[in-house]
């Protein structure tokens, strides 16, 4: 994993975080010497939503969406697209769906999930999902991030994924963000979760399903809850 992080300047490294939940989509962007832009993930990866929940039979999951929360994947997919040449962009937003409007006023955090797919190979050297965390940290990092959990095993149903949990202050409030992660199909699966404490998040984790078993990291065993 830690060698990951010395070669993020030659991945193709898009990072979205769900920090919208305090402003307006924020893309976390590392540098890449290469200027072209390689074409889009195919349109029949990207799922869809019905009677409330989003289904993904390509990657072999799916996830019930809270009533009343807002979608704002076709808003998201549009900014990725309009990401700078320097930023080559091998991922794709398959679904981006928050408590409130993004742009409504911040007086809480705002809860979101963001599901993103990058090709593997913007990785080199990349070998299983939990490799992810390592430029992932960094570019949390730089964003005020804190670790509160190193990368671990974590349980979804039958499926064992990657994840790893940060925090961040804003104020009097907390922000919550945990990312799962799971290589499947030569792409790099993300699940972006936001939530204001630990029993949102696991309320918020509780709505995802996985129909599969994709291969994942071998991280060290889930620690315990602080």
């Amino acid at each position: 994993m830690l060698a990951m992080a010395g070669r993020m300047g030659k991945a193709a490294f898009l990072l979205l975080m769900v920090a919208a939940a305090i402003c307006p989509a924020v893309y976390a962007q590392a540098a890449h010497r290469e200027r072209k832009k390689p074409p889009a993930a195919p349109k029949s990866l990207e799922g869809s939503i019905s009677d409330g929940v989003y289904r993904n039979p390509y990657f072999g999951f799916s996830y019930k969406v809270s009533f009343g929360w807002v979608d704002r994947t076709e808003v998201m997919r549009q900014s990725d697209s309009e990401a700078p040449a320097s930023v080559p962009s091998k991922s794709q937003v398959l679904l981006a769906v928050f408590e409130r409007p993004p742009e409504a006023p911040r007086a809480t955090i705002n809860a979101g999930l963001v599901i993103a797919i990058e090709s593997a190979t913007a990785y080199p050297g990349l070998k299983e999902a939990g490799d992810y965390f390592g430029p992932l940290e960094q570019v949390t990092g730089a964003k005020g991030f804190k670790v509160v959990n190193e990368p671990y095993e974590f349980p979804v149903g039958q499926t064992t994924v990657a994840r790893e949990d940060f925090s961040k202050e804003e104020g009097e409030m907390t922000m919550h963000q945990s990312c799962l992660v799971i290589l499947q199909k030569s792409y790099l699966v993300s699940f972006t979760f936001v939530s204001d404490s630990d029993d949102a998040m696991d309320e918020l984790l509780g709505g995802l399903s996985f129909h599969g078993a994709p291969s994942t990291s071998k991280p060290p065993a889930a620690p315990s809850k602080k």
